[in-house]
């Protein structure tokens, strides 16, 4: 459905204005959408099972993934794996100054690092015109449970103060060498102090901002924690790239960011199914019929909406505002509605065939109507 935020201001998320820098061929910041993240889990140095998650990743949706680079074999088979891969790739980098310069030069299109935490200051300038020489970007990566001692012994603890002191630290090594294609991270465990900490951050650099609440836990408790942390930053304008933190499967990070991103508005990709939790009103078992929906139309990217209602209470009203809509009745049968409007009557028996086909037929529909919007280039005589 189109975008209503001149009728409905209330919907309105005024971003925060960050400079914009390049994540390969992605850009980070500014008015760039914000981007979604995920990170490999497979060893690195398998170069084929590293390419395959990240085929997953891509199918997905990802448009940015992380692969971490620990030691020289992972460094050697970065090469074949950044060849192969679609989206661009970040190199997860700690302590070892050569593991950066070697993946920067395999092709990595950003290097996720701390300056403060690769040697003295002449290593730092070694990497630094390693990611210059190579067109690569980097992410100052703070995280609470890995803080320099120092600043834990200033502050007692990790704290917000403490962990924009230590990102303001490492910025300020690369902004001394000249170096401005960074971007920044202020994780924590606690939503609290992430949020916290991101709301100081954005008020003391105009960097781009990447958002997470690390470790968050499993599937379900990290996704809440997650859209609980990054939602709010995200709804105050904070944030241009984010990556949902879980322990689950990498491709359940990029759903669930897209979904928070869909929440609120800030990206669309897919369909957006609107179901009602059920009640005995139910006209159809919606929780099953949802289920098998999502995975039925996993494979539709169009930007969508689907309403899938028990029963006549909110059914009609919710249909109004959706692409396409089911809402039960009774008899064994309920309404499809199309673009707002009642269509036609459909027996539950084969309503899910129905809506898959109704589903595939709007996305054919409105990508057609966007492939003829789109400016013709006509080649000169």
């Amino acid at each position: 459905m189109s975008d209503h935020t001149h009728v409905r201001p209330w919907r309105h998320i005024e971003r925060r204005k960050s400079r914009q820098i390049m994540v390969g061929n992605v850009p980070v910041g500014g008015d760039a959408p914000i981007s979604v993240q995920s990170m490999t889990n497979t060893p690195t140095s398998d170069a084929n099972a590293t390419i395959g998650q990240i085929r997953q990743l891509e199918e997905a949706g990802a448009d940015i993934v992380r692969v971490s680079c620990p030691d020289v074999e992972s460094t050697a088979a970065f090469r074949t794996i950044a060849r192969e891969a679609k989206v661009p790739l970040v190199a997860d980098i700690h302590f070892h100054y050569k593991r950066g310069i070697e993946a920067a030069e395999a092709g990595a299109a950003c290097l996720r690092i701390n300056p403060g935490n690769i040697g003295n200051a002449e290593r730092v300038r070694e990497v630094i015109k390693a990611a210059r020489d190579n067109g690569c970007s980097m992410r100052i990566g703070v995280n609470a449970g890995s803080l320099e001692r120092e600043l834990l012994e200033k502050y007692g603890e990790p704290c917000p103060d403490a962990m924009v002191e230590s990102a303001l630290n490492h910025a300020r090594i690369l902004q001394d060498n000249d170096f401005h294609e960074f971007k920044i991270s202020v994780k924590a465990s606690d939503p609290f102090l992430t949020v916290a900490a991101y709301h100081q951050l954005a008020e003391a650099i105009d960097c781009p901002l990447h958002l997470g609440v690390t470790e968050a836990g499993p599937l379900r408790t990290g996704t809440i924690k997650s859209a609980i942390g990054m939602g709010s930053m995200l709804w105050a304008g904070i944030g241009d790239t984010i990556r949902v933190s879980l322990a689950a499967d990498p491709v359940e990070e990029i759903k669930v960011g897209f979904d928070i991103l869909k929440s609120l508005g800030l990206r669309h990709r897919g369909v957006n199914i609107i179901a009602c939790p059920s009640c005995a009103r139910q006209g159809f078992n919606v929780i099953e019929t949802v289920g098998i929906l999502e995975e039925k139309l996993a494979h539709v990217t169009t930007p969508m909406s689907l309403s899938i209602i028990g029963c006549v209470v909110n059914g009609p009203g919710e249909a109004l505002y959706t692409d396409v809509g089911f809402t039960g009745g009774g008899a064994g049968s309920g309404m499809v509605y199309l673009n707002g409007k009642i269509a036609h009557k459909q027996a539950n028996a084969g309503m899910i065939d129905e809506i898959v086909q109704q589903v595939e037929a709007k996305a054919a529909e409105l990508e057609a109507a966007r492939a003829a919007a789109e400016p013709k280039f006509e080649a000169a005589e």
